[in-house]
């Protein structure tokens, strides 16, 4: 890659931030398209944050990405919010358009489209989501439209209390559990937790409880040990590889206002997945 004195960038703000894909899968986009851009990983503190954010306006980037712990706390410190991040408290992507910073969350839809060039359907189905944070609140906002009913789970009972009266302001079929049991086997399951990220977690939730006609999904973008057990009992999986492909996808599209290749998106995504 050059990089000239015209060159542009993008980067993604979180902590921790070194295990980001998201470098690889733009870079090589801006690559393919000719480009004159790059997309750097910055690791920012919580107490860095409102300095981080405003030389986004300094530096004069295009945009940024926001991960964990970040999604919710940044929306005061933009000029504006769409009105679906707005909704979902929870900003994934900002766009530096003329000096003003607009916050979008690309991670629903991304979750939705992820979903669909597998050929999963939500449509009628009884969906669980366990955990209630910022990624859960993104892909809830789609999925409860879709679903005959919704049902949230997560050991932060006011987290969880907030994510469902948040949702029961625009859908009826919202119902809050206060134990994962208290569901007879859901057609999917989503886990939202960050249980999984390392070998030796323990599983979300108990695998004796998946049936072959069930759909298991995981947001974490590898085959976690939920997925494994999900497999063995003969139910469809979804990890979020794809969710995190295509909410980087609609970030592409923001920033430059180009659809981007995504094949090439994919290969440089799932070749860095371990």
């Amino acid at each position: 890659m050059d990089i000239s004195g015209k060159t542009k960038l993008i980067g993604i703000f979180g902590n921790p931030i070194g295990h980001t894909l998201s470098p690889r899968m733009h870079n090589a986009a801006f690559k393919t398209l000719g480009l004159d851009m790059c997309y750097i990983a910055f690791r920012v503190l919580p107490e860095d944050l409102p300095a981080a954010v405003k030389a986004v306006k300094g530096l004069d980037l295009l945009g940024v990405n926001i991960t964990v712990p970040h999604k919710e706390n940044v929306i005061p410190l933009l000029d504006e919010v769409d009105e679906e991040a707005a909704f979902i408290g929870a900003v994934n992507t900002i766009v530096n358009r003329e000096g003003g910073l607009k916050g979008f969350n690309t991670d629903g839809r991304g979750f939705m489209s992820s979903l669909s060039e597998k050929g999963l359907s939500v449509e009628g189905k009884e969906v669980l989501i366990i955990g209630t944070g910022g990624a859960s609140r993104a892909i809830s906002y789609y999925l409860s439209e879709k679903a005959s009913k919704l049902f949230l789970f997560d050991i932060d009972r006011p987290k969880a209390d907030k994510l469902a009266a948040d949702l029961k302001k625009i859908r009826s079929n919202i119902f809050l559990l206060d134990s994962i049991g208290d569901i007879a086997r859901p057609g999917i399951v989503i886990n939202a937790t960050p249980l999984g990220l390392k070998a030796e977690d323990a599983l979300p939730f108990n695998p004796g409880l998946i049936s072959s006609d069930m759909i298991i999904c995981d947001l974490i973008y590898k085959k976690t040990g939920l997925l494994l057990e999900a497999e063995k009992r003969g139910a469809r999986t979804l990890d979020g590889s794809g969710m995190l492909l295509w909410q980087g996808v609609l970030a592409f599209e923001l920033w430059t206002g180009i659809k981007p290749p995504v094949d090439v998106m994919r290969h440089a995504l799932l070749s860095g997945i371990k």
